[in-house]
């Protein structure tokens, strides 16, 4: 679907101001201004991210008697058993929380749902059936939880306690948990919606590391130095597309540098298998090249096996496990590209789903049976082609079990919510959740989502708008703007890179490199220096022609590495001719 382009026009004497006070890049002040960024100080903020920066996580609801019952585990060498979500977050966040607790002498063990076979977050079948005959005390949730009121009050009733750490949505009514650290809880007020769940994990380790400091627990062992976990903090932030501002932003900039350093044995190993080690990574690796692999263990096998990467002392075990999450990402893109196949074929062949105002579609017809862990990112690609919520659902026994994936004018959890009769379970974001459902309740469903959807929506909202900051001549695009352009980063949601616009361009040259890529090289028609620049378009239609000149492309300004060189590129999001 063609997109609307939107050309920003930032405030020109708030740009100025902060140009001339930052001695900046005037369109990296433009930039600013586009991102509510208008004072010095809050740019200066943004562009030199600091770990000092990091507000207290005692604003944060129920944090003081977590860490105090945490910190009486440890102490009383309870058993303490982590229950994590199967995904890059709570992957991560398991795995932080572990290597803290280790450190702290804890007897503490971990547990990861198998994705297909059990589903997600803490369930009443996993305190009868393992929580209780296993002697656990305590159980303190990573990325999950929120919404498992009947698993929570099954392990108060047999005297075990539970802590939440969660930042999915949060009901009404909160499980009965001896604390619940969850910043979308109603009475929080923190400020800290933007956090992932490994976040706000984090965020419990520091006030955790404080309160044992105050009680003296350090002094015969050194204090577990936080900033390490910056790494595992930066994947799972990226992973869940949480918005890149704020702690966010801070912790996001600090774990990308300790990547690159590779001081942890599993992260060295992943980069390497990622094909990433003679190259920086950057946030668009981590989510592209780096998280893939890590969701291919909870999609295509079982999680566990993430964690044990991040936590293996072993270099040559980590090669083992990055090896096997890369084969698995590998499968998980072959399964991936079957089941889309067969979706559009079928939406050709059917065009009448079309008029609807969102895709609702399951295996129960299906030649095969769909992979539940990969609903999530087919329904994503659907949402890109087609720009419409999209809710994909796999059964097995009558149970379905689904994923759903939204644009930006339709917020999913309250369709859900709207929806809530006709399904077993659901939660998630305003732009991508899960859910459970039987198959007698499918034709139902979705005629009543589709139903909520175009009662909570315009036709503008179904059409993709591409946001220009800035119209750029080739006269003005040099090495400064460039690297003025590198302090924004990390770039990822709530942070997008920045994307310019150039009028009245010629294609001086043209190649097709790989199978679906362009590379070009561009000049614009009345200039006076007459620059011409290197360009490439990705996944392109090999087979369509190329004009000789474009009225407009939208485009992002990077550097290029290549044999320890660098040069200028554009990268082309899209054209008008």
């Amino acid at each position: 679907m063609q997109p609307k382009w939107k050309i920003e026009h930032p405030e020109s004497d708030a740009a100025q101001s902060l140009s001339r006070q930052l001695n900046c890049h005037p369109v990296v002040a433009a930039v600013l201004v586009n991102r509510n960024i208008t004072t010095p100080e809050e740019a200066r903020a943004f562009l030199k991210p600091s770990l000092t920066n990091l507000r207290s996580p005692f604003l944060l609801k129920d944090i003081d008697a977590a860490t105090k019952r945490i910190a009486t585990a440890i102490l009383r060498h309870e058993k303490i058993l982590l229950f994590g979500d199967y995904d890059v977050d709570g992957v991560t966040g398991t795995a932080i929380l572990l290597d803290f607790l280790q450190h702290a002498d804890a007897d503490v063990s971990y547990y990861l749902p198998h994705r297909t076979k059990e589903g997600y977050s803490l369930q009443h079948a996993h305190i009868t059936d393992y929580v209780i005959p296993q002697g656990f005390n305590l159980i303190i949730t990573t990325d999950c939880g929120a919404g498992s009121h009947q698993a929570v009050a099954a392990a108060q009733d047999a005297g075990v306690d539970v802590i939440i750490t969660d930042h999915h949505i949060a009901g009404d009514t909160l499980p009965p948990a001896l604390a619940v650290i969850n910043p979308q809880r109603k009475d929080c007020n923190a400020g800290f919606g933007h956090l992932a769940g490994v976040g706000v994990t984090f965020y419990l380790l520091i006030a955790l590391r404080k309160y044992l400091r105050d009680h003296g627990f350090w002094t015969d062992k050194p204090e577990p130095n936080l900033k390490d976990y910056c790494d595992l903090v930066a994947l799972g932030t990226i992973a869940d597309i949480t918005p890149l501002v704020a702690e966010n932003r801070i912790l996001t900039d600090a774990g990308i540098d300790l990547i690159n350093l590779k001081k942890r044995i599993g992260v060295k190993a992943l980069i390497e298998a990622s094909g990433l080690k003679n190259q920086p990574a950057n946030a668009e690796d981590v989510a592209f090249k780096l998280a893939p692999r890590i969701n291919a263990a909870g999609r295509m096998e079982h999680a566990g096996m993430a964690v044990e990467l991040f936590t293996t002392k072993n270099l040559s075990k980590a090669r083992q496990i990055a090896k096997k999450l890369s084969d698995l990402n590998l499968k998980r893109r072959e399964t991936e590209k079957a089941i889309l196949t067969e979706i559009e074929e079928y939406l050709e062949s059917a065009p009448d789903v079309l008029l609807n105002k969102s895709i609702v579609l399951s295996d129960l017809h299906s030649p095969r049976q769909w992979n539940a862990g990969i609903m999530g990112i087919v329904a994503s690609r659907l949402v890109q082609k087609y720009f419409r919520p999209v809710v994909l659902i796999a059964f097995q026994n009558g149970a379905g079990k689904g994923s759903g994936r939204s644009i930006p004018g339709f917020n999913l959890y309250n369709g859900l919510a709207a929806c809530s009769d006709m399904l077993d379970s659901f939660g998630g974001h305003a732009m991508a959740a899960g859910l459970k459902i039987q198959t007698n309740q499918l034709a139902l469903f979705g005629e009543a989502f589709d139903t909520v959807v175009r009662q909570k929506t315009v036709s503008d909202d179904f059409t993709p708008i591409l946001t220009i900051d800035h119209e750029l001549n080739f006269d003005d695009i040099d090495a400064p703007l460039i690297n003025g352009l590198e302090t924004l980063k990390p770039f990822g949601q709530g942070n997008p890179e920045p994307l310019f616009m150039a009028r009245n361009i010629m294609v001086v040259s043209s190649k097709i490199v790989g199978q679906n890529h362009r590379k070009m090289i561009l000049s614009q028609s009345g200039q006076y220096t007459q620059k011409r620049f290197a360009a490439i378009q990705f996944n392109i239609d090999a087979c369509d022609s190329l004009p000789d000149a474009f009225d407009q492309i939208a485009f992002r300004l990077r550097w290029n590495f290549w044999n320890n060189t660098k040069t200028m590129q554009m990268v082309i999001e899209a054209i008008q001719v």
